[in-house]
């Protein structure tokens, strides 16, 4: 198993202390963070694009380069690059560039976007928004692939043998589709036998294991060796104690503020209570035993060999956050890595 971690540089006043860094503060935190997920062996950190309400994560190339700057083995994900909203023009010549900076650690995550702020701010409806997302992303595999593409489609001028510089430093450049809600993305990745990562973030397992098995389904009706297939999953949450009790406890106040919270509003969470949550949702919280367990339910599930967790917990004290990564980090980690084999960034 392969391990990332991931931010959408939510710059929200904390929801139990009420502080709330500057803007410059944020983004330092981001790279420390960074930095930190290399010390502790983490394989990947992702940066999300947004363009609304209290995110500032609206350029993820521009972070991840200076994360790449600051690092020197992590691989450098986004997660996601919102490619319904995008030129893929100025996408292939963003994240060449970055590829190349870099030294060849980048791998783009695509996905549509599901949010009717930045996609006003864009000067787009929601509708059509999956058709964007696919005529985008076939001519941004080609312009990251290809020389002189000539080109047309409906969102976006034509081209004429048009090659995209600087080319990526990693032929090819690897791309996964984020999976959340929607066929639409398990269709498209099987289509051209990429990887898939699924969010797994506010809903049960089943509805995630869906899409996966769709993904597989779809990947082999197109002509793919399944064995072929390569799945990520995220996870909500993570919060690491000796004890069960003692974790349940620490993170009854997060589960409160998280409910209260914009994006748990928008995404219609099912559970009511946290034991609820705990049952059903993905977060891992508990004893590194009861964590293990967990996650091999959902490995057995998905199927995956990478796993993302985010470092961030809103509500949760620095202290605190610390103390669960590091049990994380040396308990459970090193039980999973032994327990499922993974080919995700094997190439050395």
């Amino acid at each position: 198993m392969k391990f990332c971690t991931y931010t959408l540089i939510d710059n929200s006043p904390d929801p139990i202390s009420g502080r709330q860094l500057s803007t410059y503060e944020r983004f330092q935190h981001v790279v420390r963070q960074a930095q930190w997920a290399e010390e502790l062996g983490f394989d990947g950190y992702g940066v999300g694009e947004r363009h609304a309400q209290r995110f500032i994560s609206s350029s993820p190339p521009v972070v991840l380069s200076y994360i790449a700057a600051s690092t020197s083995r992590i691989r450098l994900l986004t997660t996601v690059t919102v490619l319904s909203l995008l030129d893929p023009v100025r996408v292939a010549e963003d994240y060449a560039t970055l590829d190349q900076l870099s030294g060849g650690r980048l791998d783009i995550i695509i996905g549509k976007g599901n949010d009717p702020d930045q996609n006003a701010l864009f000067g787009y409806d929601l509708d059509g928004q999956w058709d964007r997302n696919r005529e985008k992303y076939e001519l941004l595999r080609r312009l990251l692939r290809e020389e002189s593409v000539s080109w047309s489609g409906t969102y976006r001028p034509s081209l004429v043998d048009a090659t995209t510089q600087p080319r990526p430093l990693q032929s090819p450049l690897p791309i996964w589709h984020g999976s959340a809600s929607s066929t639409e993305s398990t269709e498209l990745a099987a289509k051209w036998g990429e990887p898939l990562f699924s969010a797994n973030g506010f809903h049960p397992m089943e509805k995630y294991a869906g899409l996966i098995r769709h993904y597989r389904e779809r990947w082999e009706a197109y002509g793919h060796d399944p064995a072929d297939a390569v799945v990520g999953a995220g996870f909500n949450g993570l919060y690491v104690k000796k004890s069960s009790q003692e974790a349940v406890e620490g993170y009854r106040p997060i589960f409160d503020a998280f409910m209260d919270s914009p994006g748990a509003k928008h995404n219609k969470l099912p559970f009511t209570t946290l034991e609820e949550f705990l049952e059903q949702g993905s977060v891992l919280v508990g004893s590194p035993e009861q964590v293990i367990d967990k996650f091999g339910r959902y490995q057995e599930a998905f199927g995956h060999e990478l796993s993302g967790v985010s470092l961030e917990v809103a509500g949760l004290s620095d202290e605190e956050n610390k103390a669960s990564v590091e049990t994380f980090v040396t308990e459970v980690v090193p039980v999973l890595r032994a327990s499922y084999p993974s080919r995700v960034w094997n190439q050395g």
